[in-house]
């Protein structure tokens, strides 16, 4: 079978391999369509977090169960299947506690262990989340918009709340719609004016601010002065990360969702006049993904605008380069297996 496998940072190679068989507890799965991500772009430029080479990326997938056990959702050859790809231990104390998201001992498909760049891959049955009203593409999406819905619920995000999302990427998009499905109105702020147009006239937010030296003041103004009860860095950027702080009300919550490498300053005396809550968002859980196959299986969520590239697997490695270049306006790109 087919796979696509990151020998070093800026080096893809395609090569074969003897197709997995299946494990017992495990499913055996066709990767039908990979989606394209932060943590694969930064791989592939060598400064991604918690990463050794070679590995086979991927881990926002959709799938096609091929053989599988008998099991207590009663899910069967033929269905399509959302993959969880986040393996917790189920022991440690974040597991015991409900949040299996930030397990001591995680390993996510495609960053600590090999992912879904193939054409077959053998998981756990309890990663598998079931998906038969979801197209490819919306499969493929589900994990992405998770991410952004654990952030919004670790926010305890209000119907009537102003926020701000840092960043018009695809992990910030999914928390701006689906903040504003929740009642939220959104301020988006980027660097770049074509993923702001995106998010003002697809996504419907209802403030666009180009970042830089007047959004402290342009916030300022959206609010009446009282700034956001809740920011959400979507960018990993450790400038932008810095900044969020200053867009938030007093009283107001600061959600990371964004991965820097390295440390952060704050100015304490800044955050503490604002009795700042400043929260951590990794991953998701279940629950994240049953609701995000919900959102989806009502069309609440624009998948044809957001996917905006797409390829054949053995067309991928000619075309990455280019994703890399926001000139060329990716916003999320796919790879069919």
């Amino acid at each position: 079978m087919k796979y696509i496998v990151c020998e070093k940072p800026g080096e893809f190679q395609l090569k074969e391999k003897k197709a997995p068989e299946k494990i017992s507890g495990e499913a055996l799965l066709k990767i039908k369509k990979v989606g394209i991500c932060g943590t694969d772009l930064h791989a592939y430029g060598g400064n991604q977090a918690f990463f050794t080479y070679p590995r086979i990326l991927g881990h926002e997938l959709a799938s096609q169960i091929v053989e599988i056990d008998d099991n207590a959702q009663n899910l069967k050859a033929g269905d399509n299947v959302v993959i969880m790809p986040y393996m917790n231990c189920k022991t440690c104390i974040a597991c015991r506690n409900g949040k299996s998201n930030c397990c001591t001992q995680m390993k996510v498909l495609g960053i600590h262990t090999d992912g879904g760049m193939q054409e077959l891959l053998s998981v756990p049955i309890d990663l598998l989340v079931p998906a038969q009203n979801l197209t490819d593409d919306e499969m493929a999406i589900v994990e992405p918009l998770a991410i952004g819905a654990h952030a919004i619920r670790r926010a305890q995000l209000q119907k009537g709340e102003t926020i701000v999302v840092i960043g018009c990427g695809p992990i910030g998009i999914g928390i701006m719609k689906l903040a504003q499905i929740k009642g939220a109105k959104v301020i988006a702020i980027d660097m770049n004016q074509g993923r702001l147009d995106y998010a003002k006239n697809v996504i419907g937010v209802d403030h666009i601010v180009k970042g830089g030296p007047n959004a402290i003041s342009t916030i300022q103004e959206l609010t009446n002065g009282d700034m956001c009860t809740a920011v959400f860095d979507a960018t990993g950027h450790k400038g932008a990360l810095e900044s969020g702080p200053d867009y938030m009300a007093h009283g107001g919550r600061y959600i990371l969702v964004g991965l820097s490498k390295g440390e952060l300053t704050f100015t304490h005396p800044a955050i503490h006049a604002k009795e700042t809550s400043i929260l951590c968002s990794r991953n998701a859980t279940l629950e994240d993904f049953k609701y995000v196959i919900s959102v989806l299986e009502k069309g609440e969520f624009p998948t044809d605008s957001f996917v905006t590239h797409n390829v054949q697997c053995d067309e991928m490695i000619a075309h990455f380069d280019s994703w890399l270049d926001p000139e060329n306006g990716v916003i999320k790109a796919t790879v069919n297996f």
